[in-house]
């Protein structure tokens, strides 16, 4: 469970980019994130994952209080709240088997990543995941060869075999054809459905949020404005975004 109370996050010498955010989720909760340009949405997922510091609140992961905890608390989160971007990174010249199996930067060591060392198990361990990501055909391919939606189900699954319970994914279908983000949305939303992760996505474009999230909160100048059961939302709260 994540309980955040009292998010603040102020550029030095700048404005507040988030201001006083609260919110729950909970195993299984797919929470998508609407809000105009330059609302925060992309700063909160950062701050959620500790990718940014927070300039006040505080953050309770799992019933332990996070800044509390000091640094192993921030360690966890770093493992198990993925960060996974617009145009998630990989490494081009390694096959994607061996980016899942490597990790990224905030979940496994720079010498794991560099050197890509792989026992057996880590092997079946991410083949499993790719396979289930439906992505089976395309494990010992270059991820240079990918495309853009592999991508981002690569980035998932390598992820999870890491040990994420949280998915926070900035537009994870910006840019896709509307065929491969259904993919895409379909896979995240069984993650939460089957095996209790927590979504939490920036998704501003479309009526993606409204057909996928379970629950849909609104950003405006880094307040939140919005927090509702996922459904079509109405004008009124359009106009609050």
């Amino acid at each position: 469970m994540i309980r955040i109370k009292g998010l603040t996050k102020r550029i030095p010498g700048g404005p507040k980019v988030l201001d006083d955010i609260s919110f729950e989720a909970y195993p299984g909760d797919f929470i998508a994130i609407k809000g105009d340009s330059g609302s925060g949405k992309s700063m909160l997922l950062r701050c959620i994952a500790l990718q940014e510091k927070w300039s006040s609140g505080t953050y309770q992961f799992e019933g332990k209080d996070v800044f509390k905890e000091g640094l192993p608390g921030k360690l966890k989160v770093k493992r198990e709240v993925a960060y996974v971007e617009e145009k998630p990174f990989l490494f081009p010249n390694k096959t994607s088997l061996k980016n899942v199996i490597i990790g990224s930067v905030t979940q496994t060591p720079a010498w794991r990543r560099w050197t890509g060392m792989v026992r057996s198990d880590d092997y079946m361990g991410a083949m499993d995941m790719i396979e289930k990501r439906g992505l089976l055909d395309k494990a010992h391919q270059k991820a240079s060869t990918l495309s853009g939606g592999e991508r981002q189900r690569m980035a998932i699954a390598r992820a999870l075999v890491h040990g994420a319970k949280v998915i926070a994914a900035d537009e994870p279908v910006s840019g896709l054809d509307p065929h491969t983000a259904d993919q895409v949305l379909t896979d995240l939303k069984a993650l939460c459905r089957d095996q209790g992760v927590i979504v939490i996505a920036v998704m501003h474009q479309g009526d993606w949020a409204e057909r996928f999230a379970d629950r849909i909160l609104g950003l405006n100048n880094g307040k939140l404005v919005l927090d509702v059961r996922g459904r079509r939302l109405t004008e009124r709260e359009k106009s609050l975004l």
